[in-house]
């Protein structure tokens, strides 16, 4: 049996969903935001994040892309605590769980619940560190709150509410139809205990004339004696995405350079190129798809490389990249991605099972899988002197996160301490996710793509916005934040 917390949890404030993908994440980052403008601190904290975009904290630990974006929103430091479990999926019902920011085990969905009781216990833990060091907490559930057939396992909703007792908030996507049927049914569904601790009601995604909603926001008071805090209208602030539901969601801009992002079935830390997509147009394509009409090809990381590397075989994309390179095309890959791009990939079965494999001998380099360890670290390099791209990059900064070791051969470093680069600088690969989410990193790029065309390029600044004060002042406009900060403090 799961017992109550026994120090005060008033300070805090727990955000649930009616579903997967309806704003949870970018709620919390907002109300922090909002928060801390208001001379509140306050930390983000997921207990259990299933996601393969992860970030790499100061100490090296791995937590969800939303949970370290949400502390960047609080204005602190990211922290393993803020996501103490992180399930990265595998396939098959497997996946790998990641704890306090280190990798723990492999293990199958079956098995993984019988252990949810001492997983809640540390993610608990996490918490109350949490809560002695910032003194108020937002919490964010997972998918969503009403999943009846895993109340007695659910750490990330249910059972961290019945342990926490904190006040929470319901939000609702009604981009996707049937917002009241999401928003009744969950409340209906929540244990009878559970159901009094939901304080406010969030809409989000609207889309259209406001006024017309006002009836529904009755409505739905009156069904539920729980006030609408907020209708918050359908938005486009450049904001990190979560996991890979999100690529569905992106628009290709419309621009004269295109570049292609091979969607690997295990795709991991796609974010990295969402400052590419702000000034060219990127598109997530599928194995199998020509890439005739690309001027860049981009292989990112993966969860499992030598999975994916069978699965550009298999498709034919391995024809389609050699073709591009016969074209003078660059062909970038990050991660996995540059793992992909040597020779040879050489597992004792911490990857996926054990043998050698081909990969696309576009780089004189060897991957080599020898431990369940990861590489998980922040790094800043310089670009190595190699024209026509890398030569113009400077010093960029970001994080490795991967397994295995790769031997290099004949090729010169792209990065200084890593990486490899074709003869002609066409091809690179690197470990350093984040590359193309520095200035200097995509105005050295698309400079080329454009004057390869004949095309002048006027380079992109540095840029000190901050989106998060975008999306607070938002959330400030069409929420009711004044009675969301006193949930908090009252």
């Amino acid at each position: 049996m799961i017992r109550k917390s026994t120090c005060s949890t008033e300070m805090s404030l727990f955000v649930v969903g009616s579903a997967s993908h309806v704003g949870k994440s970018v709620t919390v980052a907002a109300i922090c935001r909002c928060l801390i403008r208001r001379g509140i601190g306050v930390a983000p904290f997921k207990s259990q994040n299933m996601s393969l975009n992860s970030y790499v904290t100061s100490d090296g630990g791995e937590i969800g892309m939303a949970q370290a974006m949400q502390a960047i929103a609080a204005k602190v430091i990211p922290d393993t605590d803020m996501n103490p479990i992180l399930l990265k999926p595998k396939g098959d019902c497997i996946s790998q769980v990641v704890l306090y920011g280190h990798p723990y085990k492999d293990i199958h969905i079956g098995d993984y619940y019988k252990e949810t009781p001492e997983l809640l216990k540390k993610a608990l833990e996490s918490f109350e560190r949490l809560k002695s060091t910032y003194g108020h907490v937002v919490v964010e559930g997972a998918g969503g709150a009403a999943e009846l057939n895993l109340y007695d396992r659910d750490i990330a909703n249910i059972q961290l509410a019945k342990t926490l007792r904190i006040p929470m908030i319901l939000v609702a996507d009604i981009e996707r139809g049937g917002v009241f049927a999401q928003i009744y049914g969950t409340i209906e569904l929540l244990p009878t205990d559970i159901r009094p601790l939901v304080k406010g009601i969030i809409i989000n995604k609207f889309q259209g004339d406001p006024t017309i909603f006002i009836p529904g926001i009755k409505k739905i008071e009156e069904l539920t004696g729980i006030p609408v805090l907020g209708v918050v209208p359908y938005f486009n602030i450049p904001l990190p995405s979560e996991d890979s539901l999100s690529i569905g969601d992106k628009k290709t801009k419309q621009a004269t350079i295109r570049i292609a992002v091979i969607r690997l079935p295990k795709i991991s830390n796609f974010t990295d190129f969402e400052l590419l997509e702000q000034n060219a147009a990127v598109e997530y394509i599928l194995p199998g798809t020509s890439l005739n009409g690309y001027d860049c090809i981009i292989i990112p990381g993966t969860k499992n490389t030598i999975e994916d590397m069978a699965t550009i075989f298999r498709t034919g994309t391995d024809r389609e990249i050699h073709a591009v390179r016969e074209r003078g095309i660059p062909i970038i890959g990050i991660c996995g991605g540059y793992q992909m791009l040597g020779k040879k990939l050489v597992d004792d079965g911490f990857e996926s099972c054990p043998g050698i494999y081909d990969g696309l001998g576009l780089l004189d380099c060897i991957t080599r899988f020898e431990s369940y360890e990861k590489n998980t670290f922040q790094v800043r390099r310089t670009a190595c002197s190699v024209p026509p791209i890398l030569s113009a990059m400077g010093e960029v900064s970001g994080y490795e996160i991967h397994m295995g070791v790769t031997e290099t051969g004949n090729n010169r470093e792209a990065l200084e301490g890593d990486g490899r680069v074709s003869d002609d600088g066409l091809v690179f690969g690197t470990y350093l996710h984040g590359l193309f989410l520095n200035p200097s990193a995509v105005n050295a790029l698309l400079s080329y793509l454009y004057a390869r065309k004949g095309l002048s390029f006027e380079p992109k600044p540095a840029g000190d916005s901050d989106p998060y004060d975008a999306l607070a002042d938002l959330f400030e406009e069409y929420v009711n934040m004044d009675a969301i900060a006193a949930l908090l403090t009252s």
